[in-house]
């Protein structure tokens, strides 16, 4: 078994971590401040191709495939989160279309999307429903060749920023989660509106927002996929946005490690370095061993992907391992800067309100951990 990346791999890790470096690390607290995305950041990530990384070349993307994805995230989660987020849910979105897409729908809006000259958003979660995603009641109605829209939803990240939405909507409410129904939506559309933005705890550098649809009509080629897919299609794509998030919390970890590291071999006290101190050598080995087991399934989850396997229950395990050894590192490097630690004029506590996130968003750990215990049960049922 060999556990090197390939030079190609390799390559572009290095080509990610010089560009957060650069491009992403210097203006995370910027963001952080302003609540918002940094459009800029966003136009290099478009021309270095981060975009289309997971897309076929047909369509505009690299065809790098589902590891050099989780890699990439990792690596601008190490500056950003945030901006691996923004990433992240643009990639939540677009997969659907280039998997569940009619050959119209994928000429339409794959370039754009895999290119990063338009950004998306997928939108499941409603007021009324989160992890319960069978609960949502936003509708949609055929009247003719169209479909009339209506409904709210809630956290929708990118939401405003986005040119493309994926909807998932009730198509027949007696049905449950089989009466469910994907529809893209462009911007701008009218009875399609974006409300209002959150100001959030942590990764304030991503933007989320309510939408709403008011009678909102939409073409009935706007369907994705059949009449009722739309759980299965956001399940599918939850299994990727769960790997990448994984990724995110690796990343964040990683700058949570290093920033304690480089503090404690700074900071003087009793004597010396804190470096010299067994109390804080044990936190940095913990973060360490953590963060290089996570950062190994990561890579695990995605390969599993790209070889065409199943891999829903790794997807859950390392969106839930990658939450916590996020929020582990990150509350311990506060404890070794003390409490530089507990001020915004130091990174770490921005990391912390980061770190928080990465345990509600694309999945609770609570049901997360629901979906891995069911699936091993029935492995020895």
């Amino acid at each position: 078994m060999d556990f090197r990346l390939s030079e190609d791999l390799e390559l572009w890790r290095n080509t990610v971590r010089e560009f957060t470096e650069k491009e992403v690390a210097p203006y995370d607290a910027e963001m952080d401040e302003a609540n918002d995305l940094n459009w800029d950041i966003i136009r290099k990530m478009s021309e270095a191709g981060m975009f289309g990384i997971p897309f076929p070349e047909e369509y505009g993307g690299s065809n790098m495939g589902s590891v050099a994805a989780a890699i990439t995230t990792m690596e601008l989660a190490r500056g950003s989160a945030s901006v691996a987020l923004t990433l992240d849910a643009h990639w939540l979105a677009t997969e659907p279309i280039a998997l569940f897409g009619t050959e119209e729908h994928k000429k339409k809006y794959l370039p754009d999307l895999a290119t990063g000259k338009k950004l998306a958003a997928f939108s499941l979660t409603e007021p009324g429903a989160g992890s319960d995603a069978a609960a949502i009641t936003s509708t949609a109605v055929k009247d003719g060749d169209e479909w009339v829209l209506n409904g709210t939803k809630a956290w929708v990240t990118n939401g405003g920023a986005a040119d493309v939405y994926l909807l998932a909507v009730k198509t027949d409410p007696t049905k449950g989660a089989r009466g469910i129904s994907t529809f893209i939506v462009e911007k701008g559309t009218p009875g399609f509106i974006i409300g209002k933005k959150e100001d959030k705890m942590g990764c304030r550098g991503s933007v989320q927002t309510e939408l709403a649809m008011d009678n909102c009509r939409v073409p009935a080629a706007s369907l994705l996929g059949n009449e009722g897919e739309g759980f299965k299609i956001g399940m599918t794509t939850l299994d990727f946005g769960r790997v990448c998030v994984g990724a995110i919390g690796v990343g964040l970890a990683q700058a949570a490690m290093e920033r304690a590291a480089r503090y404690a071999n700074q900071r003087q006290a009793f004597g010396g370095p804190l470096a010299k101190l067994q109390a804080v050598q044990f936190k940095i080995a913990d973060m360490a061993m953590g963060i290089e087991a996570a950062r190994l399934l990561v890579y695990y989850s995605a390969w599993l992907r790209d070889q065409g396997k199943r891999y829903t229950k790794e997807a859950a395990m390392i969106k839930v391992v990658g939450a916590e050894v996020a929020m582990s590192a990150a509350r311990e490097a506060i404890q070794i800067f003390g409490g530089n630690g507990y001020s915004r004029e130091y990174p770490v506590e921005r990391l912390l309100r980061d770190a928080k996130l990465m345990e509600i968003g694309e999945g609770a750990l609570e049901v997360l951990r629901m979906v891995i215990g069911t699936t091993v049960l029935r492995e020895f049922a």
